[in-house]
């Protein structure tokens, strides 16, 4: 879906991404953030898709696995195993901010490093409002079901390898859709997208997440974690 609701980024979020968590940034780097937020906001063309598919426990290579009907998509691993094992419904969703916030970055890279992290953290704190939007309207879906919903768990977390982003976009028609596109190494294009699975539940209780530093692929080259903060999956 295109994006029509306004969205407002929280400057507290934009600085924690930045590595000032629990200390105050200096005049000019809260100037040049505020100046950034405005200007993600502006040139972000923000979609979203997501489509609802029933679980079923499969099995591939002698080892338990979730595969969905009615898509060419089989997850494996252990955590999306048990992420996904009390479900009997999941939704796989994807969204993007386009690729003009993937240009205004590159831009900013080749002359001005600040403006390019703060730009970079704009958009890591768009990126996760846009889901937060697609995952309130699949929590409405879940709740005309009598259900709720867990977390979003992306490919990359734990052992859910990042090659599944292939089948989670196949099974969106997120490339037609959206136009998110990846690269032979599993990165998406536009850069500030994500997907993720989200399964329904029986209880309308949101289950605690694992520590998304815990579970992620990324934890040993993480910057915000050499920082002293986290990018507040968890």
């Amino acid at each position: 879906m295109n994006g029509n609701t306004e969205i407002k980024l929280d400057k507290s979020e934009v600085l924690r991404y930045m590595g000032h968590k629990g200390r105050n940034a200096s005049p000019s780097i809260e100037s040049v953030v505020e100046e950034c937020m405005e200007e993600i906001v502006k040139i972000s063309r923000y979609r979203y898709v997501y489509k609802i598919f029933d679980v079923k426990i499969g099995f591939y290579k002698g080892e338990s696995c979730i595969e969905l009907e009615g898509a060419n998509v089989r997850l494996t691993g252990n955590d999306i195993y048990e992420h996904l094992r009390g479900c009997k419904k999941c939704a796989l969703m994807a969204a993007t901010l386009g690729i003009e916030v993937d240009s205004a970055i590159r831009v900013a890279q080749s002359s001005d490093m600040l403006k390019a992290l703060a730009l970079d953290a704009c958009a890591a704190d768009m990126i996760e409002k846009v889901c937060d939007i697609a995952e309130s309207e699949i929590r409405l879906k879940a709740e005309a079901e009598n259900c709720g919903i867990n977390f979003r768990f992306s490919p990359g977390y734990g052992d859910l390898p990042m090659s599944a982003q292939k089948s989670v976009l196949g099974a969106l028609d997120a490339g037609r859709k959206i136009g998110l596109t990846l690269t032979d190494t599993s990165l998406m294009i536009p850069g500030k997208s994500v997907t993720a699975i989200v399964g329904f539940t029986r209880e309308y209780k949101r289950p605690k997440p694992k520590s998304g530093c815990e579970i992620c692929s990324m934890r040993d080259r993480c910057k915000l974690r050499k920082a002293g903060t986290t990018c507040g999956r968890n």
